[in-house]
């Protein structure tokens, strides 16, 4: 039986007819909405079950890492950077690379946790700032462990109970935390990662009336970071400061006359509400960067920071010393900064961050030749660069 013909080319093709008693849709009327819901719900399912399928893998890994103590022994912050490197260089819209980084930071948190949940150290009580870092780098499967000092997320960290954790080191506007810097002049431990978080100071009370206000509670660094609103809109008030914005929170929930300057979270936390809706600081875009502290430095992923401390001879051009190895092997300077190496009087030691891993070449041959020509050289790590 010979095929039917097609008809031939500008040959009309009839249509179908519409059914009796049912007017046909214009041909471009938007899709119904229960089709929408459809399309998305198994979109959804899909969705969940390449996470389960992932999920399976992951506990394959472990397998495969063979008997491990503990969950710090799967964690491998290098692998992380480069997944979340791959989302933003495919993401094409129309979410934005920080959601999707945001999304898969979760998923891969909550993979890791199957195994046992990481125990995170930061600078609390609940609801501050580092607290907002440690869910941004680590995810919400992570175990925070709120602490009272800097000093005492080093020592939790080194003692083992608590497999990292988060410090702020320096602000875009108010500079560096001394306190962090400090630490590493005597701490073995290591820089694992880096985490930088966009800051949002605001006014919060119990009342939300800023008329009720006689006296604010702070840390130090947010009230200079909102040094200028302060000074326009509440010269009188008395500024307390305190060990975190948090705990300023925590204090100013218990009368009407008082005020906190903290993140949202710690309004959520605290039950305070803000007295102004937008915030106060004074460089809109205001950024802390924080360390995550381990006790061990991670092979490369591919886009590394180095930092290095280095303690220098007291003689004419140690600074000159200390730069010029990097010039001549092309290794590119971040950052510098000195700080009293507490060793002796009037003398000094410098942080720098470096690009690049201390495992590179050319690092290997700046490090070399900088030994000959200082004191001590110690490297603080090795790790990736943040990730939006």
């Amino acid at each position: 039986m010979a095929a039917p013909r097609k008809p031939a080319t500008g040959t009309p093709v009839p249509r179908k007819k519409p059914v009796a008693g049912r007017a046909a849709p214009p041909a471009n009327a938007p899709p119904a909405l229960s089709d929408v819901r459809a399309q998305i719900d198994g979109i959804d399912r899909r969705i969940q079950e390449l996470i389960a399928e992932r999920a399976r893998f992951a506990l394959q890994v472990g397998k495969a890492k063979g008997k491990l103590a503990a969950a710090v022994d799967y964690y491998r912050p290098e692998r992380e950077a480069q997944v979340l490197r791959m989302v933003v260089d495919r993401n094409e819209g129309p979410l934005s690379d920080e959601v999707l980084v945001h999304v898969f930071r979760e998923i891969m948190s909550a993979c890791l946790a199957q195994q046992e949940p990481l125990k995170i150290g930061y600078l609390g009580p609940e609801g501050t700032f580092s607290q907002q870092a440690v869910l941004k780098h680590f995810g919400r499967s992570a175990h925070g462990l709120p602490l009272g000092s800097i000093e005492e997320v080093f020592q939790e960290v080194e003692a083992g109970n608590a497999d990292f954790g988060v410090v702020p080191v320096e602000n875009s506007g108010q500079g560096t935390i001394q306190v962090t810097l400090d630490m590493f002049l005597t701490s073995p431990l290591k820089i694992c990662g880096e985490v930088e978080l966009l800051v949002h100071q605001y006014l919060l009370s119990r009342s939300g009336r800023i008329e009720d206000i006689e006296r604010i509670y702070a840390h130090p660094q947010a009230f200079a970071q909102t040094a200028g609103w302060l000074r326009t809109n509440l010269p009188k008030a008395e500024k307390v400061p305190v060990s975190s914005n948090a705990e300023g929170a925590r204090r100013a929930r218990g009368a009407d006359d008082a005020a906190a300057i903290a993140g949202e979270s710690a309004a959520h936390v605290y039950g305070l509400k803000k007295v102004i809706m937008r915030p106060i600081q004074d460089d809109k875009d205001n950024t802390t960067r924080f360390l995550v502290i381990g006790r061990k430095i991670f092979p490369p992923s591919g886009h590394d920071r180095t930092s290095i401390l280095v303690f220098i001879h007291d003689k004419p051009g140690a600074l000159f010393d200390v730069l010029s190895p990097f010039a001549r092997h092309g290794v590119s300077m971040n950052r510098i900064e000195s700080r009293p190496s507490h060793q002796a009087r009037w003398e000094y030691a410098f942080f720098i961050d470096l690009a690049g891993h201390v495992e590179d070449e050319a690092m290997k041959q700046a490090l070399a030749e900088l030994e000959k020509h200082v004191a001590q050289v110690k490297v603080l790590g090795s790790y990736p660069v943040a990730v939006p």
